[in-house]
């Protein structure tokens, strides 16, 4: 079986991350959202919201699991028995920090690789300090969140 992870803070999920959630859940098995605990941000969502917020957005993605996890990815890798890590991709400056990460990551596990998969050409503007900006304004986000949750993130902003 083929495991995948598409790790990240989420804070929120952002159509961007949805449409790589959809993309990537069709080359594998099973695709874990792994909702990262990094202690080196200050996220305004909790992690407790942040799984909650996108097992809502994945409720119709039958192989998809959403779990949060703390510490280095390779190791949340090997508890999963996942040996795919799967990232996206908006810009050129995107791809220098994943390559590194993920050169990183294959020296500390060969047994996992890295897939990048290119943002739709829809959303390589979006990202989640896009949407959090522009909710704390009470501006639209819905081109830019999943609608079932677009109140949920208005709601952490009133």
């Amino acid at each position: 079986m083929r495991i995948g992870i598409y790790p990240g803070s989420f804070d929120p999920v952002t159509l961007g991350h949805y449409d790589i959630i959809v993309r990537s859940s069709h080359l594998v098995d099973k695709l874990i959202i792994g909702v990262l605990n990094n202690s080196a941000k200050n996220p305004v969502f909790s992690i407790e919201e942040r799984v909650e917020l996108i097992k809502k957005v994945t409720k119709d993605l039958e192989n998809v699991e959403v779990l949060s996890f703390e510490g280095l990815l390779v190791d949340f890798c090997k508890q999963m028995n996942a040996n795919v890590i799967i990232r996206g991709l908006r810009a050129v400056s995107d791809f220098e920090y994943e390559l590194q990460i993920a050169q990183a990551n294959h020296k500390l596990n060969r047994d996992v690789e890295t897939i990048f998969l290119a943002t739709s050409t829809h959303y390589p503007f979006v990202s989640s300090s896009v949407v959090k900006e522009i909710a704390r304004y009470g501006a639209d986000i819905s081109r830019f969140a999943p609608e079932c949750i677009v109140d949920d993130i208005y709601k952490k902003f009133k």
